[in-house]
């Protein structure tokens, strides 16, 4: 009941062994017992079985994982599919419970911390963070979306670009792209129609007078007005006031 099994599944062995100590609880299916196919739902005989483990919540403070024979299912219109087990999600080597707390430290924390503190490799931590925030992308609404930040920034000591889009009312990150150029412009137009929006509801675009992105806004925002923002507008008048300053400068330092 703990583990959250479901029907069909039952704890068969828990040993407490290794240096330094692990639980181990090993699961199976009960015999006869009928799975359904995960991708049409039809229940069908069991074909064989696979070997699989998953880390889980630590036991106090130990680390504890689950083994278990899960069932491969011989499906009349799908074949041979292996089933989902309903304490862990498909592909992954962590329980649901794992990742839930994966995603709550990761939330607090730098990932190299949460790595320490979970005692797994951040490549795996990373797996599951990018599991997650894509899904919960791909379910965020747009239709209200008036005003965009555009920015681009440099990673890797400037041999990377990414392009990054916010909502200008809420300051929140709406899309990150590779690339600094056009291309980033028109892959955020593209990106909007899978979040409810359109392209022609963009009422303005904040971005830097990078002429990249200048023609990309005409060409895939007709309807955006385009604004200057403040740093670079800032930036540009000061290096024009620094010009003069040496032209002006320089007849003197001649006399």
């Amino acid at each position: 009941m703990a583990l959250g099994l479901g029907k069909g599944w039952s704890v068969k062995s828990c040993s407490f062994e290794g240096a330094p100590p692990e639980l181990l609880l090993k699961l199976d299916f009960k015999p006869g017992h009928r799975f359904a196919c995960p991708e049409c739902g039809a229940c069908g005989p069991t074909h064989d079985t696979v070997v699989k483990r998953w880390r889980h919540l630590d036991f106090f403070q130990y680390r504890c994982e689950l083994e278990a024979r899960v069932p491969r299912v011989d499906c009349p219109e799908h074949g041979v599919r292996l089933v989902e087990v309903p304490w862990a999600r498909a592909g992954s080597g962590f329980t649901l419970l794992f990742e839930a707390l994966t995603m709550m430290v990761c939330r607090e924390m730098p990932m190299k911390a949460a790595s320490e503190l979970l005692a797994e490799h951040d490549t795996r931590l990373w797996r599951v963070v990018a599991h997650y925030v894509e899904q919960a992308q791909a379910k965020r609404d747009w239709s209200e979306l008036k005003r965009v930040l555009i920015d681009e920034t440099s990673s890797k000591r400037g041999h990377r670009y990414v392009t990054n889009f916010a909502d200008a009312q809420t300051r929140e990150l709406l899309f990150m792209v590779e690339g600094h150029g056009a291309e980033a412009i028109g892959a955020f137009a593209r990106e909007l129609t899978r979040h409810n929006a359109r392209p022609e509801q963009i009422e303005l675009l904040s971005m830097d007078m990078k002429p990249a992105f200048i023609a990309a806004a005409a060409t895939f925002f007709p309807k955006a007005e385009v604004v200057f923002d403040h740093f670079h507008i800032m930036q540009m008048a000061g290096k024009a006031l620094d010009e003069v300053r040496k032209e002006l400068l320089i007849p003197f330092g001649q006399i």
